[in-house]
């Protein structure tokens, strides 16, 4: 009897050692772990969401036709530097971001063409004069103003110039686009300091029409609904028809107007530089709400979100605007004036400051999440395309950013 249950402990404690050898052989809790194993399990893959992208889409100032500085996913809570490029001179340009390329402007007069992951020079052509104006990508061109007076469409692939057209003065916006109203055609309309706005034929670089106003026209156009709305130096809101370039309507805003406006929903949010950032309806052509609670002057264009308005001020402040009312919801203290315009990603905004600054802040509260100080001025706006940001800096840098160091991304 005794021998029996011997024989039955013995092969009940061989089965329990099996299972148990299974088990942490599936585990991978047997012996010691490796290097590389150790390696994976302290970096835990990113959320999918989270993860850097290089096939997202920013082909132009703010993002899209309507100006309004949102982009598609989510951004990290905290960002790193993932490559930066040197240009001759200050990068006041807003990056455009199109099939995994950075169209950027710098004030050395060149259009730089840059890889996205890697931040790798691909082509750059030189205009006349600085380029300020931020490139707007379309149709395997790109398009973009310079300070010597002159549009330029150059091919997105090799840099070779289509075209030029020449207006009577300096531009500094971006240009947009639209199509003819036969839907044959794609036409750029932008703003000069000739007082006009040109729309020009985008294959041929023919005029199509102008309109004039009473003063320079230093903002990009935004473009819906067959309209186009900006603000002038002449302090109007105008809104024209795409159509023939027609006057529809002129909004008052009593002072002149330095920034972009963002156009959606037949409504327009603009600052100006009486310290008044407003709401005006371009149906009833009047004004809305109006927020006063600045202290300098707006020339940072809003990003325009489902419930706030956000955008920087040149009294060093970001500003959080309900969008219903134009209450205030919160502002956050940079040091230094606030004059690049704000992106919104998911529930977070980021914009660059005269301080020096890149600030990433909770979209709810204000809150500064992270912050990266590059030491001069971020006057350029924030291009935000697949997790990824990429922004110009006085300092003669583009700087690209994302939630991790990239495969094959250059050491800065």
């Amino acid at each position: 009897m005794g021998s029996v249950r011997t024989t039955i402990w013995i092969l009940f404690s061989i089965t329990l050692v099996a299972v148990l050898v299974v088990f942490f052989v599936l585990r991978g809790g047997l012996g010691p772990r490796s290097a590389a194993t150790k390696d994976i399990a302290a970096e835990k893959p990113l959320p999918a969401a989270e993860a850097p992208r290089f096939d997202g889409s920013w082909p132009m100032f703010h993002g899209g036709q309507g100006l309004t500085g949102r982009a598609q996913g989510t951004l990290a809570d905290s960002l790193t530097l993932l490559w930066r490029f040197k240009t001759e001179a200050e990068v006041k340009s807003s990056p455009a971001i199109e099939a995994g390329r950075v169209f950027v402007g710098s004030s050395d007069s060149q259009l730089y063409a840059l890889d996205l992951k890697t931040g790798e020079k691909l082509w750059s052509y030189k205009a006349g004069d600085a380029i300020e104006s931020s490139p707007c990508v379309m149709d395997g061109r790109v398009f973009v103003g310079a300070s010597d007076n002159w549009l330029y469409a150059l091919d997105a692939q090799t840099g070779e110039l289509k075209w030029k057209y020449e207006t009577d003065g300096q531009i500094l916006g971006s240009p947009n686009w639209t199509r003819s109203p036969d839907g044959q055609k794609t036409w750029i309309v932008v703003g000069s300091y000739d007082n006009r706005l040109h729309c020009v034929d985008a294959e041929s670089g023919q005029a199509v029409w102008t309109y004039e106003t009473d003063n320079y026209v230093n903002g990009s156009p935004a473009v819906d609904q067959g309209k186009t709305v900006f603000g002038g130096c002449d302090a109007l809101i105008h809104v024209v028809s795409l159509a023939d370039g027609a006057k529809i309507a002129e909004i008052d805003s009593g002072s002149y107007i330095a920034a972009s406006a963002a156009f959606v929903d037949g409504q327009v949010y603009v600052g100006n530089y009486e310290n008044v950032f407003l709401r005006a309806d371009i149906g009833e052509g009047k004004i809305l709400w109006q927020y006063t609670q600045g202290e300098a002057p707006f020339f940072s264009s809003p990003a325009v979100g489902e419930q706030f308005v956000i955008l920087g001020g040149r009294d060093e402040y970001v500003h959080c605007i309900r969008r219903d009312n134009g209450q205030r919801v919160w502002v956050f203290k940079t040091l230094g004036e606030v004059n690049s315009s704000p992106a919104i990603c998911g529930d977070k905004t980021i914009v660059g400051s005269d301080d020096g600054r890149l600030y990433l802040l909770g979209l709810a509260d204000g809150k500064q999440l992270w912050s990266y100080e590059i030491g001069q001025p971020v006057t350029s706006s924030p291009a935000v395309a697949g997790g990824l940001v990429v922004v110009g800096s006085d300092d003669g840098y583009v700087y690209a950013f994302g939630p991790k160091q990239a495969e094959g991304a250059k050491t800065p």
